[in-house]
């Protein structure tokens, strides 16, 4: 039987959603939610979520998209949509990642717990986010030419103070 046009409700979209929750909260160990999965999703459903798991952890780690491209063999999109939804939603990525990470003895307050603020509140730090995606995928003519902009301002601010010194660890390189 093949309904044409049928489309659910958002409140029946809704009560469906929160029975898989449901029943994915009811199992009690790594084994019967893998079961659970497998039966589910196909393996390359799997996959997929797996790998947007595992870009969300080395994004809040602070990781660039190159190296992710690298390390996990996925592409910029995927990357970039993944970043999207942690900069506008993010809780339950957020969650799971911190309740799977290996927990420390040392608190971090150095420059990678620095870069995880950033992502975990990227609308505050949007300038500077953006300022080092600039960075990041300009090559080395349009480097030049940045640093040279920022080299001529007249009135340094902080948002073109950090932009040089980024141009210039990045010429370093």
């Amino acid at each position: 039987m093949r309904t044409v046009g049928f489309k659910l409700t958002k409140r029946q979209q809704e009560e469906l959603f929160l029975k898989l929750a449901r029943s994915v909260a009811l199992l009690s160990t790594v084994e019967e939610v893998a079961q659970f999965l497998k039966d589910l999703l196909s393996e390359s459903e799997v996959l997929m979520l797996a790998r947007r798991l595992q870009i969300a952890e080395l994004l809040t780690e602070g990781r660039t998209y190159e190296q992710i491209r690298k390390e996990l063999k996925v592409g910029w999109n995927t990357i970039a949509k993944v970043q999207t939804w942690l900069s506008l939603y993010g809780e339950g990525y957020r969650l799971v990642i911190n309740r799977t990470k290996p927990k420390r003895n040392i608190v971090d307050i150095g420059n990678k717990s620095f870069r995880q603020l950033k992502y975990k509140y990227p609308a505050y730090f949007w300038p500077q986010l953006l300022l080092e995606e600039i960075v990041k995928t300009a090559n080395r003519r349009e480097k030049q030419r940045l640093l040279k902009v920022v080299q001529n301002l007249q009135d340094k601010t902080s948002i073109a103070k950090q932009l040089n010194r980024l141009l210039i660890d990045e010429n370093q390189r």
